[in-house]
């Protein structure tokens, strides 16, 4: 092990508790960004992590994540009282929910695998292939209203909903607390913004990979993984180009972005006929927002934090394990589908990003690489009380009672 690289990796990067401050006081505002610089609220980053931004038109307090909390677990957020936001996004699984694509509350099949909502307090851009999001709470309101599919049902059925928590007394005081300086706080942007609230403070960043390179555990790490890391950190297999940063994603912004970063990759995944096309309904990436012939299959890179735990992976759930990824995918330069509707060589799609060229590794080198993206799996964060359902109805993650 060079004995410079941790220093290295360090440089590249740049840079436990239930979340602090019960006020939203704005010390210092970005104006062109719209963005709060810094507010009583106390983040309790993990150590190498830099302050998020927070939006200027909702930033966070305690009481809007504790109420955003009890409303990602409730129920009572869909049409026909069966379904919550962790119905997809579940934190045994960080927050993802172990199905190729979700499942919404009224049976309709999503064209996408639901994300990770792991550190997306630092993320500048949001779903799949999306560039129009610029917040979580704008995000939010996907789930919510969105009918094509029906996720949460809200369509056409705002006032229902909305009145299943205006009756409640409890929800009653949350919202008020939450938001105190509105007369009649239920309404469906609140809730918007204290589900972003809540999803924001899930901030993951204490894995072996973290107590290694950032709290100077020197053991932390396994000897394979160590050999991994020197291999995701190199330019022969150039993983951290698209998996960067201290969270293994380029989309990113925090205090210290100058200019938020937004990538979006076609990594070869599908080439039907020749052609460059993706699956359609949903699986053409950015395309479908600029319908540019050269943005066909891009999607942006998620965080590999818990990669572990999120399988099946890739954009439609279409691979099921990281060896998968990692060995037919990525080391091939892309994937070969031998047949059917989907029928193409990855490897030759004309519009696959350039940084996917493929590469060797031997079977002592694959292992390694495994056991370094599963380095990256915070248990204490998925076994974190703080995240759990507060009604008791989701069961803890089998490690979190080792």
């Amino acid at each position: 092990m060079n004995k410079n690289f941790y220093g290295i990796i360090l440089f590249a990067l740049g840079l436990v508790g239930c979340g602090g401050g019960s006020e939203e006081g704005i010390a210092t505002i970005n104006q062109s960004q719209a963005f709060v610089i810094h507010s009583n609220y106390d983040w309790k980053l993990p150590a190498g992590f830099p302050t998020p931004r927070q939006p200027l038109d909702n930033p966070m307090s305690a009481a809007k994540v504790e109420l955003g909390r009890f409303l990602f677990y409730d129920t009572r957020m869909s049409v026909n009282n069966t379904f919550s936001c962790a119905s997809c996004h579940e934190q045994r699984m960080a927050f993802t929910d172990g199905r190729k694509t979700a499942i919404g509350a009224t049976g309709e099949i999503h064209p996408r695998n639901s994300m990770s909502l792991v550190n997306t307090a630092y993320n500048s851009a949001f779903n799949w292939a999306n560039p129009m999001l610029k917040s979580l709470h704008q995000q939010a309101l996907i789930p919510m209203f969105g009918e094509f599919p029906v996720e949460l049902g809200w369509a056409n059925q705002e006032e229902k909903i909305l009145d299943n928590f205006r009756i409640d007394v409890l929800y009653q005081e949350r919202f008020a607390k939450a938001f105190p300086n509105e007369t009649h706080p239920i309404n469906s942007g609140n809730i918007s913004k204290a589900v972003a609230a809540f999803t924001a403070s899930l901030i993951s960043g204490n894995s072996p990979y973290d107590k290694q390179v950032y709290q100077n555990q020197k053991n932390a790490l396994s000897e394979s993984a160590k050999r991994g890391m020197e291999l995701f950190f190199s330019e022969t297999l150039e993983c951290f180009h698209c998996h960067g940063g201290f969270n293994f994603t380029q989309s990113s912004q925090h205090d210290k972005t100058i200019i938020p970063e937004i990538e979006f990759h076609n990594t070869g995944l599908y080439n039907i006929a020749g052609t460059g096309a993706y699956p359609d309904n949903g699986g053409r990436g950015l395309w479908e927002s600029t319908f540019k012939a050269e943005d066909m299959g891009r999607f942006r890179a998620p965080t590999l934090r818990n990669i572990e735990l999120t399988a099946p992976y890739m954009h439609d759930g279409s691979i099921a394990t990281l060896e998968e990824v990692l060995m037919d995918h990525y080391a091939r330069g892309g994937r070969m589908i031998a047949t059917g509707d989907y029928a193409g060589d990855g490897k030759l799609n004309p519009f696959k990003s350039e940084l996917i060229n493929g590469f060797r590794l031997s079977a002592s080198e694959k292992e390694d690489m495994i056991a370094f993206l599963k380095s990256l799996t915070d248990w204490e964060f998925i076994c974190d009380a703080c995240f759990k359902d507060p009604f008791g109805n989701i069961p803890d993650h089998q490690n979190c009672f080792k």
